[in-house]
């Protein structure tokens, strides 16, 4: 295995909401897991880190990290942005899918190797407006799989995991992984970087039994409160659930293997 240092790129999915380290503080996800993972392998040597930022948008991304991960010159970088643009009124698919391609490019051109990410529609089809949405995602998906194939990076297909729309692999929010997720995820990355993962990382949990339509629309109820309005009020007031969040791990570093 040749990867010594790895970057993760990217917003909550990176940096890997909603799956906090037991002692709180921060969110581990399936970033950290990978990179753990990869130390086990490589020993002190290795060194990690993740810039990822919650709520940032695919510009953000680009200006922001891009330029950091580079200056890195690590081995290894994944890349997942663009999801929270989806979600915007104005989201202009023919730009980010332009940039995408050249931002790629250019991560392949440092000479590390690149993880992507096709991302399941189990995502998009569990928040309101996926009529919307879930035509953007395919066409996104679709984006990710073409410059994975022009530029000779590594691909991670999470859509043709059925097992992401079993509900346990989300979390209450609706829009993040939960930790059973963020493994299951963390398990596809090293299988398809050819490293192997614990069997129980892929174990598919039973999915649960179906909510009374009742008690589901109470906890829908619940949900639009709890997390659906405050969505809404930060998109009508220009803010972001990122706003005054820096990266959990911004400059590379030993991670301690367990």
């Amino acid at each position: 295995m040749s990867w010594r240092s790895f970057v993760a790129v990217g917003d909550s999915f990176t940096e890997g909401m909603d799956d906090p380290y037991p002692q709180g503080g921060v969110y581990r996800g399936w970033a950290d897991l990978v990179a753990i993972r990869l130390a086990a392998e490589v020993g002190p040597d290795f060194r990690y880190a993740n810039l990822a930022v919650r709520g940032r948008l695919f510009p953000g991304v680009v200006a922001e990290q891009v330029p950091q991960a580079l200056a890195m010159r690590p081995d290894l970088i994944s890349f997942a942005a663009g999801g929270n643009d989806m979600l915007r009124r104005n989201f202009d698919m023919g730009a980010l899918i332009e940039r995408f391609f050249k931002v790629i490019k250019e991560l392949r051109g440092s000479g590390a190797d690149v993880i992507l990410f096709r991302f399941s529609d189990a995502w998009v089809t569990r928040l309101p407006g996926s009529r919307i949405t879930l035509p953007r995602g395919t066409l996104l998906n679709q984006a990710v799989v073409q410059a994975a194939e022009a530029t000779g990076a590594t691909l991670v297909d999470l859509n043709v995991d059925e097992a992401f729309h079993n509900p346990l692999m989300w979390s209450v929010d609706r829009l993040h992984l939960s930790a059973l997720g963020h493994q299951r995820v963390a398990g596809h990355v090293l299988n398809a970087l050819g490293v192997g993962c614990e069997e129980e990382w892929l174990l598919v949990p039973p999915r649960p039994e179906p909510t009374p339509w009742l008690a589901a629309r109470a906890a829908d109820m619940r949900w639009a409160g709890r997390y659906l309005a405050p969505w809404v009020k930060r998109r009508l007031t220009g803010r972001s659930s990122g706003d005054f969040i820096s990266a959990k791990r911004p400059t590379l570093g030993p991670i301690e293997p367990t």
